[in-house]
């Protein structure tokens, strides 16, 4: 198992669709969580209909804080994705383990006018799929950690 958790400031939008794509898409494999620095409290309920409306599942989610990953008895992290630049420019806590990490930036669809927020939580949606599956696509047996990271870098970048 593979444990993903993908960070925010508010853990309303995009790490909890970021966290929604790597479960689906990560298989057996994958274990994808989502926290925030400073959560809102609720997720963002454009995102749960964007959720519903590729099919996949909307309970269950909701808007915590990165502290809970932190501490005793959290589940181990292999990898760290920051997906806003406010959480990137943050100091984090230290994750046990030593995970790898990236920033994979997103706009905030929350952010948007009222009138594009549905189109905006759909740019998102797409960004982070196509970072998430070129991720899942990654030779992993051939990449020592050094390669992995440049690989994880290289995706934030596109």
């Amino acid at each position: 198992m593979f444990n993903v958790l993908v960070l925010c400031t508010g853990n309303s939008a995009r790490s909890i669709l970021g966290e929604a794509v790597f479960n689906r898409d990560g298989g057996e494999w994958i274990r994808a969580y989502s926290a925030g620095s400073n959560p809102t409290g609720a997720v963002h309920p454009e995102a749960l209909r964007l959720l519903a409306s590729k099919g996949m599942r909307t309970r269950g989610y909701r808007s915590k804080s990165w502290a809970e990953f932190a501490g005793n008895g959290a589940p181990v992290m292999d990898l760290v994705v920051t997906v806003c630049d406010t959480a990137a420019g943050e100091v984090c806590p230290v994750w046990p383990g030593a995970p790898l990490s990236c920033h994979w930036g997103i706009d905030d669809p929350a952010s948007a006018p009222p009138d594009q927020i549905a189109l905006a939580f759909q740019i998102a949606y797409h960004q982070l799929s196509s970072r998430i599956n070129a991720f899942l696509a990654l030779p992993f047996e051939s990449l020592d950690g050094a390669m992995l990271q440049a690989r994880l870098d290289e995706i934030g970048r596109t």
